[in-house]
């Protein structure tokens, strides 16, 4: 791994654990092992650094998700191998989390790639949904778009609740939940 790569990887790291504020270039470059010139000679800056932690761990996320939902089986077997896939629950997901950082947020280029992200997440299951609806697993009357961004929206809180509870059980019940529903005609 080259210089660059090791401090995006590190950038990514100490966002997902401390935010953007709390995220230091000094931090990042004693992670990576880097000194502050090859820092500098990569990116202007710790905003141009994080925008390449951030787009690299939506990459990543979006190419987990797809490996299940785009994986055999039928259309909610595919989704109960997305949502039932080994996670780091207690960390949180490391692009939803951004979400609750004031400066990711407030910044709309920082921001940007974490809505794509979600917004592509969203697209991806519905697309699966309507898959189920037209091969009879799912009702009819389902909107798939609607029901892609609830399971978007159960998987997030249920990582809020095991950070909560320090405990994995909340998001294992919230993922429970959420496919009870899927498989209920």
């Amino acid at each position: 791994m080259d210089t660059r790569d090791q401090l995006i990887d590190s950038a990514r790291e100490l966002l997902w654990e401390r935010g953007y504020v709390g995220t230091s270039p000094k931090a990042i470059q004693q992670r990576a092992g880097a000194g502050q010139g090859s820092m500098y000679h990569h990116f202007s800056g710790k905003r141009e650094l994080a925008l390449a932690a951030v787009r690299r761990s939506a990459d990543e996320l979006l190419t987990a998700a797809d490996s299940q939902l785009r994986g055999p089986g039928t259309a909610v077997e595919r989704i109960t191998a997305y949502l039932r896939r080994e996670r780091e629950v207690l960390r949180g997901c490391p692009v939803g989390r951004l979400t609750q950082d004031p400066e990711i947020v407030a910044d709309p280029e920082l921001r940007a790639p974490v809505d794509a992200t979600l917004t592509r997440l969203r697209a991806r299951l519905a697309e699966v949904l309507g898959e189920g609806q037209a091969a009879g697993e799912l009702p009819a009357g389902l909107d798939p778009a609607a029901l892609a961004a609830t399971v978007v929206a159960v998987l997030q809180g249920g990582y809020v609740l095991a950070r909560a509870a320090n405990s994995p059980v909340p998001f294992d019940q919230a993922v429970s939940g959420v496919l009870a529903l899927l498989t209920v005609h």
